[in-house]
């Protein structure tokens, strides 16, 4: 049976008891819990996966604050759970130092790079896959307006902001993209009611399209989105079954891929830098049942044309990461 153990507050005990004691895998969610909808749901949906195809078990640990990161580290190493993957850039640091702690345990991480000769690092081109859903926004938007919602100001979500802002000028070099960021800590991640006010003076201004990468602040970027009659764009998970008919596609991030591959591999899970690319799917745009009348036959093939041109590395795609600068837009 799948352990959960749930933190409570910074001080809190994460044991572990002696009878816990295997080689299962473990994950740890980062900040907003792992039912966000999003990045945190993305990750557990790939281990829940291994876990039914396999009839393996796992251990899992929601992180509730910053605080806890080393220890709940710690706590699942000594335990024996190998490997032990992490979503989130802010394992980053701790990681480094926990890692080498523990080298016979095999550590994956995603968002980050961590150099460990016993660490996995899983990252992910999100300009491209971003770009992407920016000429939908475009091809989408009757007001020539689009607008971004990111969560926690760092360059990795410009780096979604700037390849989003790059698809739009693609499609409209007139369009006007309203960038606004939640906050500059990882509560940003988890404000639903910013977003929602963020989403509504986004329309003031005339966004009638608005993509949102902001975890579970996100959630209240569509709700609001659907509540004022506009458009929205979710991210890292496919969330257009959440407002059918008005969320014109989700920037799918395969969170849950990385996290599949990582348990599958196991202790035998090679270390250094693994990149999911729109080549290898690991970045994308969602169309189903929910979005399809959103998306017409002239929207898609002009995506999917660029789609193929960056694939074959004929489009560059600015990667504000790469230099901290975006040409597309001004954050």
């Amino acid at each position: 049976m799948t352990l959960m153990k749930t933190l409570l507050g910074a001080a809190a005990t994460l044991a572990l008891s002696s009878a816990m004691v295997s080689a299962d895998p473990a994950i740890i969610f980062d900040l907003g819990g792992k039912f966000d909808k999003s990045f945190n749901e993305a990750a557990f949906n790939g281990a829940t996966k291994w876990a039914q195809e396999t009839g393996g078990t796992f251990k899992e640990l929601e992180m509730q604050s910053e605080a806890q990161r080393e220890q709940a580290l710690r706590q699942l190493a000594d335990a024996g759970a190998n490997p032990i993957v992490m979503t989130g850039f802010a394992f980053g640091d701790v990681l480094n130092t926990v890692a080498a702690d523990y080298p016979d345990t095999k550590f994956a991480i995603i968002d980050m790079v961590v150099e460990q000769p016993n660490v996995k690092s899983v990252i992910f081109t999100e300009h491209e896959g971003s770009y992407l859903v920016g000429m939908l926004a475009a091809l989408a938007s009757k007001s020539g307006t689009v607008g971004f919602i990111g969560g926690m100001d760092i360059p990795l979500i410009r780096k979604f902001g700037c390849g989003y802002a790059e698809g739009v000028k693609a499609v409209n070099p007139d369009a006007k993209i309203v960038l606004n960021m939640t906050g500059t800590t990882p509560a940003a991640w988890n404000d639903p009611v910013k977003g929602a006010e963020l989403t509504k003076a986004q329309k003031s201004q005339g966004a009638d399209v608005i993509f949102a990468a902001a975890g579970g602040t996100g959630i209240g970027v569509l709700q609001a989105a659907a509540d004022e009659g506009i458009l929205s764009i979710g991210v890292d998970s496919n969330q257009n079954h959440l407002h059918p008919g008005k969320v014109l596609t989700s920037m799918l991030k395969r969170v849950d891929v990385a996290v599949y591959n990582a348990f599958k591999e196991g202790e035998a899970i090679e270390p250094g830098i693994t990149t999911l690319d729109l080549k290898a799917e690991g970045v994308g745009y969602a169309l189903d049942d929910n979005n399809a009348a959103l998306i017409t036959p002239e929207m898609k093939a002009a995506v999917d044309a660029a789609a193929e041109k960056i694939k074959a590395g004929e489009l560059k795609v600015h990667d504000y990461m790469s230099d901290n600068t975006c040409p597309a837009a001004t954050f």
